[in-house]
């Protein structure tokens, strides 16, 4: 069968695979459409395989949100570059909804939720590896179901904050959403600190003090040295920081105000945790030269 210009497109609009691989995709396959989509869904596994050793430190944070339930999910490409690609861009907002609408608990379990092209999620991401041809991974799942307020609020595309709040409103949560997304608050109030953080930290406060002040009676001792501690807290918690949209009042004080409390955070950044490698190019060039 001839392949002709326009069934190549057909096949080009259906998968988005390039021009090449839809014509090498439909001579392999006597010009048959269907067969030649399913032959260019197993090339698309078959490349992801190859790629599941590479380092996806890049990529973006998206999130999808339905009243009180909201998910963030973290989708790792290889580059800057892939991560502002209109195929990769397409494939998180897919995957967000499909995290959404699935109920999904975490990363491993999304894989097999349905996206609404009817592709199971790694199908989908099979299928965006051979358009981009980066490795691509679905990494982490942030969720929240409540009949409180939630803000969803991502930043930049690369961090991302999800926020409960019993009380206050829509607009306050979002403030305290991006409050998170910038402060990045370890803690959400002073009783959340661990114990161990607290013992840590006088311990380093009293290796600090001179000779003289650690001869000072011990319950003086004790409240400079608590003194010192609280501020530490302060700086770690989310209520104990200045509210990013108005410095003078901490979160503590503003959400009192507003008779609100905050129940929970979650925050995503892209790429935390994942050890990125360094590629030094002029290395790379100088031994190929040798060569």
């Amino acid at each position: 069968m001839e392949i002709t210009a326009s069934l190549v497109k057909d096949l080009r609009e259906r998968t988005g695979a390039g021009m090449m691989e839809c014509k090498k995709a439909l001579t392999e396959n006597a010009g048959n459409i269907d067969a030649a989509a399913e032959w260019l869904r197993k090339s698309g596994l078959a490349k992801a395989d190859k790629k599941a050793d590479r380092v996806a430190a890049e990529g973006r944070i998206v999130a999808a949100q339905d009243g009180g339930k909201a998910v963030l999910v973290e989708v790792n490409s290889e580059t800057d570059f892939v991560a502002k690609d209109d195929n990769f861009l397409a494939f998180t907002a897919a995957v967000a909804q499909a995290a959404l609408a699935s109920g999904a608990a975490d990363a491993e379990a999304l894989k097999s939720a349905k996206l609404a092209s009817g592709e199971t999620v790694e199908e989908g991401r099979a299928a965006v590896i051979a358009k981009v041809g980066e490795k691509v991974d679905v990494r982490r799942l942030a969720r929240v179901d409540t009949t409180n307020h939630v803000a969803a609020y991502i930043h930049g595309g690369r961090i991302g904050v999800l926020v409960e709040l019993k009380g206050g409103d829509a607009e306050l949560a979002r403030g305290i959403a991006m409050h998170v997304a910038a402060m990045n608050p370890p803690y959400n109030k002073a009783a959340d600190v661990p114990a161990d953080f607290l013992a840590k930290e006088k311990e380093i406060e009293l290796a600090k003090m001179s000779d003289k002040d650690r001869a000072k009676p011990a319950e003086i001792l004790e409240k400079i040295i608590g003194g010192k501690v609280a501020k530490i807290v302060n700086e770690v918690t989310l209520y104990g920081q200045p509210y990013v949209l108005n410095t003078d009042l901490s979160v503590e004080a503003t959400l009192k105000a507003a008779g609100a409390e905050v129940i929970g955070f979650q925050r995503l950044a892209v790429g935390e945790g994942i050890e990125k490698v360094v590629e030094d190019y002029a290395a790379e060039v100088a031994k190929a030269m040798a060569v």
